[in-house]
C-alpha cells in the first residue's frame, strides 16, 4: 500500500482508496486531469471513481451550469471532459504521498500561504472553528463572520470568504436560496475532505 492510498483509506473502503489514489496523483501534477487520462489510470472504474473524488470535493469538473460554484459543475463522465483538484486538495494529496496521512491543517494552511494571506497563521484555527459549526456540510455567513471576529479578523470578512472560495475550502450554495433567506445569511457548502484525517 503506498503512503497516499493509506491516507485515503483513513476515511474511504480501501479498494476505493487504492484506485482512487492512482487517479488524484495524476490530477495532482497538474491541477486538471482529463477523462481521458482518469480511464488509462482507472481502466473500468472510472465513471464510479469520478463521482467519489466529486462527492468528496477531491476532483471537481471544470464545465459549469452557471457560475463556477461546486453545485453548478456539472459532472459529466464521457470523453471530451476535464477535471480539476481545488488547491487545498493539491496540498493534501501532495502531504499524503510524502507522509501517509491525510493532514487538512497543514493543507489548510499551505493553501492560504500560496495566496499571500497576511494573517496565515490564523487561518487553519478559522477554518477548524468553521468546521466544528458546519451541520450537513453546510455553513453560513453569521457563522464565519461571528468566527472571524473570534480571531480579531472581522474587518476583513469578505475578502476571507473570497479566500476560502480561491482555496476550494468552502463554495457558495445559490441552491439553499430559501434557507438562506431564512437564516439571513448567505449558505456555504464546506468541503467534506477537510472534516475528516487528522
Amino acid at each position: 500500500m503506498d503512503k497516499l492510498e493509506k491516507a485515503l483509506s483513513s476515511f474511504l473502503k480501501a479498494d476505493d482508496a487504492a484506485k482512487l489514489a492512482g487517479l488524484l496523483k495524476e490530477a495532482c501534477r497538474t491541477g486538471i486531469v482529463s477523462y481521458e487520462a482518469a480511464q488509462r489510470v482507472m481502466g473500468g472504474d472510472t465513471e464510479d471513481m469520478l463521482l467519489l473524488a466529486y462527492e468528496w470535493r477531491l476532483l471537481l469538473p471544470v464545465r459549469a451550469a452557471k457560475g463556477g460554484d461546486w453545485e453548478d459543475r456539472m459532472l459529466i463522465p464521457r470523453p471530451g471532459e476535464t477535471y480539476e483538484m481545488p488547491n487545498v486538495v493539491k496540498h493534501l494529496v501532495e502531504n499524503a504521498c510524502q507522509t501517509g496521512c491525510w493532514r487538512p491543517e497543514k493543507a489548510i494552511y499551505e493553501a492560504f500561504r500560496d495566496i499571500g494571506e497576511p494573517d496565515l497563521d490564523k487561518m487553519p484555527t478559522l477554518v477548524e472553528r468553521m468546521a466544528s459549526g458546519v451541520r450537513g456540510h453546510r455553513i453560513n455567513g453569521v457563522q464565519i463572520k461571528k468566527i472571524c471576529a473570534g480571531l480579531g479578523v472581522e474587518k476583513r470578512v469578505d475578502p476571507l470568504v473570497s479566500e476560502l472560495k480561491a482555496c476550494g475550502i468552502i463554495s457558495h450554495k445559490l441552491g439553499a436560496l430559501t434557507d438562506a433567506s431564512r437564516e439571513g445569511a448567505p449558505i456555504y457548502e464546506f468541503n467534506p475532505s477537510l472534516l475528516v484525517g487528522e
